[in-house]
């Protein structure tokens, strides 16, 4: 079934806010993981090690072109949340580590303006 217009430009739109926040964590001195990682449970958007804390972050990045559905993070509902902390097992099973985790959000603003949520969920 061919993708509307709409549908596309959100997907563009996502995957922009997705490069913008890894770019961010880099900076801050974040390790990037892996992007985009697909499980049997769904995708994470970043997964990130905090070397400072040693901690892996699993980041869903929420981007909106506007404010008109509230705010990005309220977006992120209890399914989402549980979809995450599968995605996290999946990993800590593939990688043969069970790490510190947390469970982060990242805003992302019209005009590329980003809000970190740590310890989000």
């Amino acid at each position: 079934m061919p993708r509307s217009s709409q549908d596309v430009h959100k997907k563009i739109l996502g995957r922009a806010g997705e490069k913008a926040v890894a770019e961010y964590l880099r900076s801050l001195g974040y390790e990037i993981l892996k992007t985009n990682y697909v499980t049997p449970f769904g995708e994470a958007d970043i997964v990130a090690e905090d070397k400072k804390r040693g901690e892996i972050a699993f980041v869903e990045v929420k981007t909106r072109s506007g404010d008109d559905y509230g705010t990005p993070a309220e977006a992120v509902g209890a399914k989402k949340r549980e979809r995450y902390r599968k995605i996290a097992s999946f990993y800590w099973m593939q990688t043969g580590q069970e790490p510190n985790a947390r469970f982060d959000v990242a805003e992302v603003w019209p005009g590329g303006k980003i809000e970190y949520l740590e310890y989000a969920f």
